[in-house]
């Protein structure tokens, strides 16, 4: 963007169980391209980059002979990482950011706090033990792994919904919407943090914790 800093990161996150690699860009138009072997997954963190137009690419190899528990968390820590380094300082940005999202019966409502606190309040249920062969309990080691590593104060909540496939896709494109409102640029803060302490990584690295 002319005039301001271009908010892009890279990240690659390798273990014993998974290697993640994962480019965004915060003020792209919701590109993807997403490959972690995981149909289902891939489908929700495309909702993600589409909706809030956060370019985004993710390949991930991970241990499904397993199961699909390290490979989405990992995605979920990575994605984090890559949100906190492009999110820098977090100075000009508006920082909070809300959303409701339905899905024909399904409502999803996710509130952000890009506070540098990692928290996660789920008060999501589903009803099937797996979706498109990724377990439903993935989601909430995703989200919270997301808030970890991106120092996320991170809300959601399914306000209604009987599918189960609808309940986790407003999910995500709750998600989407919220973030995109959290990461836009402020023009009334003039490049300041939007903390009455000045910062939002309390000194550490973007990420790990902050005031």
């Amino acid at each position: 963007m002319s005039g301001e800093a271009q908010r892009r990161a890279a990240v690659e996150r390798a273990t014993a169980e998974t290697r993640i690699a994962v480019t965004l860009d915060l003020d792209g138009s919701g590109r993807h391209r997403i490959a972690t072997g995981i149909g289902f997954f891939d489908h929700m963190l495309a909702q993600l980059s589409r909706h809030s137009l956060i370019d985004l690419e993710i390949t991930a190899d991970g241990d499904l002979h397993i199961d699909a528990h390290h490979t989405v968390e990992d995605t979920g820590l990575a994605l984090g990482t890559a949100l906190a380094k492009a999110l820098g300082d977090r100075a000009g940005i508006q920082r909070f950011g809300h959303a409701y999202a339905p899905l024909d019966e399904a409502l999803t409502r996710v509130v952000v706090d890009l506070s540098g606190r990692p928290h996660l309040t789920w008060q999501v249920a589903f009803t099937q033990p797996a979706l498109g062969g990724m377990d439903t309990e993935l989601f909430r080691e995703f989200h919270q792994a997301l808030a970890q590593t991106g120092g996320l104060t991170l809300h959601v909540e399914a306000l209604a919904g009987i599918n189960n496939h609808h309940i986790a896709e407003s999910g995500f494109k709750a998600l989407a919407r919220a973030l995109k409102a959290a990461i836009a640029h402020d023009p009334r803060q003039a490049g300041r943090v939007p903390s009455t302490k000045g910062t939002l990584t309390g000194g550490a690295p973007p990420g790990a914790g902050a005031g």
